[in-house]
């Protein structure tokens, strides 16, 4: 039999406060939580990949890392990515890459929970 790997089919930041980190997604990107959830984990009603925040695994120590996730690229896509860069950034929320226009539409950068660096881009247009 041949297997075949489809793609990425579930994303999750570990995290040091699970709770801080899901109430940054629930306030700043709106993100509702899926009805059910692993222990220790937070997930979300996104589509078309679900993503979650989760305790870290066994293992893995986080509190020495100076800036999780370095090296690996995790984008959001948003009906108006510069709709919400404005409105976080009137939050508070560090932007790490100004909005400009790319390959995806706009997009930007900020700094998530803990330091991941998220970016969201918009529908191309």
């Amino acid at each position: 039999m041949t297997v075949t790997v489809a793609g990425p089919d579930f994303v999750a930041l570990q995290v040091l406060d699970v709770e801080a980190a899901a109430a940054f997604f629930e306030e700043h990107l709106q993100l509702r939580r899926a009805p059910a959830a692993p222990p220790g984990a937070v997930v979300f009603a996104t589509e078309p990949i679900p993503f979650a925040v989760r305790e870290p695994l066994p293992g893995v120590d986080l509190s020495e890392v100076a800036r999780p996730g370095l090296g690996v690229a995790l984008w959001f896509r948003a009906t108006d990515a510069q709709e919400l860069h404005d409105r976080i950034a009137a939050a508070g929320v560090p932007i790490i890459g100004p909005p400009q226009d790319g390959p995806f539409g706009r997009m930007f950068t900020f700094a998530g929970p803990e330091g991941y660096a998220i970016t969201v881009h918009g529908d191309r247009r």
